[in-house]
């Protein structure tokens, strides 16, 4: 073979080598900030942010309902994290195996920002953030945001919690 065509060889060579790379690189940035992040983020380089007279206010975070019989606590009842209960105070709540997450699971089942429950016209919702695995409400998987009636456990891996009063 000619040295020329050998030239060529290492160089294809080299570039399908970095384009792995930075596939890789692509992955590890979608487990660690969600896929939803690595989205937004090519979304937001192609459109200029308006002006801030013209943003749209956001609208105020649904606060808890004084009903009677609101659940009061999320209950961690299987799991590593078995025993946390968490006070339910109106703020949204993240579970995952990310460190800023509200509830840290260190499942391996689990992904870094796996589900949230927030508050909703006197309910809590159980909405999954894209996980591998999925979140299960019952025996029901989540595949949009539900509401969680007390006592049913929401399984995410091998951690299952519950809202109680």
């Amino acid at each position: 073979m000619s040295p020329f065509t050998l030239t060529l060889i290492k160089l294809a060579f080299l570039a399908v080598l970095w384009l792995f790379v930075i596939a890789a690189v692509g992955v590890i940035r979608a487990d660690l900030f969600g896929s939803k992040a690595a989205s937004k983020a090519a979304g937001r380089a192609s459109q200029p942010r308006p002006p801030r007279a013209a943003r749209q206010p956001k609208p105020p975070r649904p606060q808890r309902s004084a009903q009677q019989g609101a659940p009061t606590k999320l209950v961690v009842v299987q799991g590593e994290r078995a025993g946390t209960v968490i006070d339910l105070t109106g703020v949204p709540i993240t579970i995952g195996r990310a460190n800023d997450a509200t509830l840290v699971v260190t499942d391996d089942y689990a992904s870094s920002r796996h589900a949230r429950l927030y508050a909703q016209d006197g309910q809590w919702i159980v909405e999954d953030l894209g996980s591998t695995n999925g979140t299960y409400l019952g025996r029901t998987k989540v595949s949009r945001p539900m509401p969680i009636p007390p006592g049913v456990p929401v399984r995410i891996g091998k951690t299952v919690i519950e809202l109680r009063k």
